[in-house]
């Protein structure tokens, strides 16, 4: 596992010959060793068509290549970071709360809706965050960012979870999404996500959530 917590808003990653990792642009802090930067306008392991939906969902930011022989600290902007480790599944998170991840993994885009229907676009439009959403699957460990702390919450067919779209991380598993509103639309009228709106998980997985609603 090249990732490793160092405290809750800095991880540490090992660089090995032969092997590469892809950073957010800026979230290198220090490093050791002989290891280079170099801006990947490819979109990570999804190759053109990756880079493309990032293009489309106004995600054109470049990853950043990291190879070479060393150890890289990475954090940005102060912001908690959490460590999740994939087992051939897939995670479904937004492009601006990546910290880095494994070249292992390959990178891809997601529409909404076709998750969660005209709902899937509607959540898009209202959290803000976009009707794209990264995928990265594979084996392999991702380094994600959020506000305040991340907590797991569990998602059992007996129990869907419902999330507060601003507060929504990530998830993997088999999880499917839509958009519920918990007060009528006249009650909505001027207060935008909130509790107003909540994103309903339901199938077996698990969704990470941020202790804030603050964007990042």
């Amino acid at each position: 596992m090249p990732f490793r917590e160092i405290n809750s808003k800095m991880v540490e990653a090992t660089v090995l010959p032969g092997q590469r990792l892809f950073s957010q642009r800026g979230a290198m802090l220090a490093y050791k060793g002989e290891v280079s930067f170099t801006p990947n306008l490819q979109g990570g392991q999804g190759g053109v068509m990756s880079m493309i939906g990032r293009r489309v969902a106004n995600e054109d930011t470049p990853l950043m290549t990291v190879e070479g022989s060393g150890t890289v600290l990475f954090g940005h902007g102060g912001h908690h970071v959490q460590i999740i480790n994939l087992t051939g599944d897939t995670l479904y998170v937004e492009a601006d709360r990546l910290l880095a991840f494994e070249g292992t993994l390959q990178q891809g885009t997601m529409f909404m809706g076709s998750q969660g229907g005209v709902m899937g676009m509607v959540r898009g439009q209202i959290s803000g965050q976009g009707l794209f959403t990264t995928t990265l699957k594979g084996h392999g460990s991702v380094a994600v960012m959020a506000h305040g702390g991340v907590f797991e919450v569990p998602v059992t067919p007996q129990r869907p979870v419902h999330v507060d779209p601003q507060a929504y991380v990530a998830h993997h598993g088999d999880v499917r999404n839509k958009l519920s509103t918990a007060l009528g639309w006249r009650d909505m009228v001027g207060r935008g996500s909130g509790e107003a709106f909540q994103l309903e998980l339901s199938g077996n997985g698990v969704v990470y959530v941020q202790a804030s609603e603050e964007k990042l």
